[in-house]
């Protein structure tokens, strides 16, 4: 095992006292504080606090001021782009410094840090501080009546919502932070950030490149605390004029009716239980690998994640015991170890839950082929796990365990299967595996997902929209989908 060396200014970062950041510098607070811990050994890395509701009020009234008094909303849009621009590039600058606080309070590989959740993210900001000077509205033809005579010339603009609440989750707490930080910023906005507190380290550390890259006091404030506390206050404070939130369906709901008590615009981006869908054509081999990314990256804590596996009965058992021996071959330990395929969970409770789904599916019936044991020691581990003859009644089919955990059911009618894979509450993501170009074209539009992806499971692009559908959520993340989201559209009408 060769572990990476953690950088002098990562240990420097975990040992200072941390607050909360409002109107453009830190501030402590008093009271208790929840331990941030490395997955990988269970032990306290960092404390962050429990942020007292009278500090959330001063940072939305920081973040209200800020965008009352359009110090950011004011400035030319090519000064926003370039003030963006320059925070994107320091991120780049301390790229490594910023993926090993990923993977210590995470748990994942240090190699999807770097790639994914830094690497992935600078191109997000960069693509999204572009949008700060190519927001349009449009002219409009108009055929008003009254008075007899009068022209009118009518046109719609965007305007920036105001402060945006931005809730983010613990699987990738850096790239989720920009996911709804940049859009905001770039259409004027400003914003009040609340991490995950399992995993709190990079939003705190990304808030200090803001400052230091010249995005003015007040326009991107930060606090931390529980999600029922504070994250409910935030939701529903009444100078919050969008919420976007990403996280489970039963918070995200919880989220949504706490908006609509203010007519508070609201983004939810929810679970998934995603279906990855193999027809008797499908290329065996590259669906085995689309698979292991897309159902094992980040130990499968990912909501686009590929967790049921329909696979033509022609082909079943191939792609079982060829899942299965990938999955066997792959080596486990922590994330900081760039040798490790498979890596700790976030937490133990989140071990503790795959491990009651797994043993779940086992009583239902399910065959283990590979894996479904906790891995012995003090760190968050579940060996991945193959599931085969699983039918779509069992808990493992239906509910998500966001977890490596890959359930395969065998069809032989493409209609009935269809069925199954729409016959759930979420619709977030699913894949189509085939080689028939007039099937991918005839079924796509059948399966009901926010994306649908051919021959591929998993991978975004800034350009692309991304959301879900049913239970899994509302709006959109990414392109020109999300900066509407932050911006209001008002009609302008002149009589002349």
């Amino acid at each position: 095992m060769s572990k990476v060396e953690i950088l002098p200014q990562v240990a420097a970062f975990l040992e200072r006292r941390h607050g909360c950041f409002i109107d453009g510098q830190w501030v402590l607070t008093e009271g208790p504080t929840t331990p941030v811990l490395n997955p990988a050994t269970g032990e306290t890395i960092a404390a962050v606090p429990d942020v007292p509701l009278e500090y959330l009020e001063r940072a939305v009234q920081s973040a209200h001021k800020a965008f009352k008094s359009g110090v950011w909303s004011g400035l030319r849009p090519a000064d926003r782009e370039r003030i963006l621009l320059r925070f994107t590039a320091l991120v780049e600058e301390h790229a490594e410094e910023l993926a090993q606080l990923e993977t210590l309070s995470q748990g994942k590989s240090i190699n999807i840090s770097r790639m994914l959740d830094v690497g992935a993210t600078v191109e997000f900001m960069r693509y999204m501080s572009g949008w700060a000077t190519k927001i349009e509205g449009q002219t409009l033809d108009v055929s008003i009546p009254l008075p007899p005579g009068t022209r009118f010339t009518a046109f719609a603009r965007r305007e920036p919502v105001g402060v945006v609440a931005g809730i983010v989750p613990w699987n990738f707490p850096m790239m989720i932070t920009t996911w709804k930080l940049m859009p905001a910023l770039a259409c004027g906005c400003t914003v009040v950030i609340k991490p995950a507190s399992e995993t709190p380290l990079t939003a705190l550390r990304l808030v200090e490149l803001a400052h230091e890259a010249g995005i003015p006091p007040g326009v991107f404030n930060l606090v931390t605390g529980g999600g029922s506390t504070v994250g409910n206050a935030l939701a529903s404070h009444p100078l919050v004029s969008k919420v976007s939130f990403t996280g489970s369906t039963a918070v995200g709901k919880s989220v949504g009716v706490a908006c609509m008590e203010n007519m508070t615009r609201f983004a939810l981006e929810l679970g998934g239980k995603n279906p990855m869908i193999l027809l008797e054509d499908a290329d065996v081999e590259k669906a085995i690998q689309g698979a292991m990314l897309g159902g094992l990256l980040n130990q499968g804590q990912v909501c686009a994640a590929a967790s049921r596996f329909y696979v033509h009965q022609s082909r079943y058992e191939e792609f079982v015991q060829g899942l299965a021996a990938a999955v066997k071959g792959l080596s486990i330990g922590p994330g900081m170890d760039p040798e490790a395929a498979i890596n700790p969970l976030v937490s133990r409770k989140q071990q503790q839950s795959v491990l009651k789904h797994i043993d779940l599916a086992r009583q239902e019936g399910a065959r283990v082929v590979a894996g479904g044991e906790r891995v012995d020691g003090d760190g968050f581990f579940v060996q991945p796990t193959v599931l085969a003859d699983v039918n779509h009644e069992m808990t493992v089919a239906r509910e998500e365990v966001f977890g490596p955990v890959l359930s395969v059911i065998p069809f032989t009618d493409e209609d009935a299967m269809i069925e199954l894979a729409n016959d759930s509450p979420y619709g977030l993501a699913a894949s189509l595996w085939t080689n028939d170009l007039s099937k991918a074209m005839n079924l796509v539009p059948r399966i009901e997902a926010g994306t649908v992806w051919v021959n591929a499971h998993v991978l975004l692009d800034p350009n692309m929209p991304f959301g879900g559908v049913k239970q899994s959520g509302m709006g959109r993340e990414f392109g020109r989908a999300v900066i509407e989201a932050y911006t209001e559209l008002k009609s302008v009408c002149i009589a002349h």
